[in-house]
């Protein structure tokens, strides 16, 4: 192993790989700041460059296109409360919030060091754990991915710390919103309405950007101008102190482990991974009620969480040739161009291929430290602005954003519906995130569903024939159960008190 990191890093630090790595960084970064485009697509469309610079520099800046845009997409959830990436929802529930209190440049170098600490982490783990890890991912079926999705659902949608029927309420609309449009088995179309529009259902883009930036826009107006505050932010405030790095540290390598394991799972694992480490932050932390307030490790978690899922994600597809997420298929994609198979044969077919994709994003991570760092005071001087200003820009910003996705109006129409929706959400103190995370996890639960009834014959009790998904049932029981026991006992407890 050792030997072929060695080697890797003689690859990994030729000139063309380095220039590989540098564009990939800046252009993901770049991707990551700016809402609505995401790596996916951008991947895609920088695939025939890969023809020049062969699959080992291809794959390199394709992976830093991936990486890098978790670094940016923090950048505009925690300036102005618009997503820049999928897998930053989650860090708009602290991050803006630390911005509203003049901590936007602690919060913005938090989640770079956090996404270094982390996919330095993942790194780790892929040089370590490849072909192990991804044999255990393949023993998941799709009645094991109903009840994961089930159980994420059931343990991350109460994400604010306020009312869980509400949160449960919101997770199930979110759900809902995921089955307008073709049915998956059947290709028939679903509550449409008659408007071929909705053939194609509702884009998670659009959704997203109206419940949080175009509902924090139509917030803003609903104040009044003079209520707001134009920040004071002094140069040694633009970086976290002592005590926010103190309180970062653990939040970072707890997000970097959960990363990297859920990477291994198929579906969006960056946007997942990010949920879960919120979670987990916010049910062991000291201070639950910090969390939507503007806690810091809301902020180091998730954004560490999201990083360390690319390398995880990068496990079954060096390994066994699997793409277990979007980007995934795009890096399949453009190694079967060139001729190469990815699988159990790689390491040995294409050892330079291999190790220097692994060792360029030791040196894309430090890449990325160096990059965003400096930027931190660049950015937080955003908060010094006006909402006059800088809110007619998030507005242009999020509807290039939408639009983009499929040059439609329809999506920007969609995003404006949602927007307002987010708005009284919020005036009747409703959590957006879990809508976000039903629709994420809706198309896998219903797909999972339908096809372990296929497998298993329409028999239900088929699924307490598989050791792990009776494992992950009773977790599900639990985790509706536990949360009902404990309110029911503290309730006790105060009538006898």
């Amino acid at each position: 192993m050792l030997e072929g990191l060695c080697y890797g890093l003689q690859n990994a630090l030729d000139l063309r790989n380095l220039l590989a790595v540098g564009i990939g960084c800046f252009v993901g970064t770049i991707v990551g700041v700016l809402p609505g485009i995401g790596p996916t697509g951008t991947m895609a469309l920088l695939l025939p460059l890969t023809f020049a610079l062969g699959p080992t520099a291809g794959m390199i800046m394709l992976a830093g296109i991936w990486y890098g845009a978790q670094y940016g997409g923090s950048t505009t959830s925690i300036l102005v409360n618009v997503p820049g990436e999928a897998a930053s929802v989650v860090t708009c529930l602290d991050g803006h919030q630390m911005a509203r209190k003049g901590k936007a440049g602690a919060a913005l170098a938090v989640a770079a060091i956090g996404s270094f600490v982390a996919g330095t982490i993942g790194v780790l783990g892929l040089t370590l754990f490849a072909p192990p890890l991804a044999n255990a991912a393949l023993d998941f079926g799709p009645p094991e991915f109903f009840w994961i999705g089930l159980l994420g659902l059931l343990l991350l949608s109460n994400l604010s710390g306020k009312s869980t029927v509400k949160a449960l309420l919101m997770a199930t609309l979110g759900v809902m919103l995921a089955t307008v449009g073709m049915d998956p088995i059947s290709g028939r179309p679903r509550f449409s309405m008659g408007s071929s529009s909705l053939f194609g259902g509702f884009e998670f883009v659009p959704v997203t950007m109206g419940l949080f930036g175009v509902a924090e826009i139509l917030s803003s107006c609903a104040e009044r101008l003079e209520s707001w505050e134009v920040l004071k932010v002094r140069f040694r405030d633009l970086y976290p102190n002592r005590e926010d790095l103190r309180r970062s540290l653990a939040p970072m390598l707890r997000g970097g482990v959960v990363g990297f394991l859920v990477g291994l799972i198929p579906g969006p694992a960056a946007v997942m991974s990010s949920f879960v480490s919120y979670a987990v932050e916010r049910k062991i932390s000291r201070h639950p009620e910090e969390f939507g307030r503007g806690a810091i490790e809301g902020v180091a978690g998730p954004e560490s969480a999201n990083n360390a899922a690319t390398a995880g994600g990068l496990v079954p597809l060096l390994a066994l040739g699997l793409p277990f997420a979007p980007p995934t298929a795009v890096l399949l994609g453009g190694l079967m161009i060139h001729g190469v198979v990815p699988g159990p044969l790689l390491i040995q077919e294409h050892p330079e291929l291999f190790w220097g994709v692994i060792a360029s994003m030791y040196i894309g991570n430090t890449i990325l430290l160096i990059l965003n760092l400096p930027l931190v005071g660049v950015f937080a001087s955003i908060t010094r602005l006006r909402p006059a200003i800088v809110l007619p820009v998030v507005l242009a910003l999020c509807v290039i954003g939408a639009y983009g996705v499929n040059n439609s109006m329809y999506d920007v129409w969609v995003m404006l519906v949602f927007g307002i929706l987010g708005f009284f959400m919020r005036r009747f103190e409703f959590e957006p995130a879990p809508v976000v995370l039903g629709l994420v996890l809706g198309r896998m639960l219903e797909n999972s569903l339908r096809q372990s009834m296929v497998i298993m014959e329409g028999n239900i009790w088929g699924f307490w024939s598989r050791p792990l998904s009776a494992t992950l049932i009773i977790l599900a029981i639990l985790a509706l159960l536990v949360p009902l026991i404990i309110r029911l006992s503290a309730y006790r407890k105060r009538r006898i008190a």
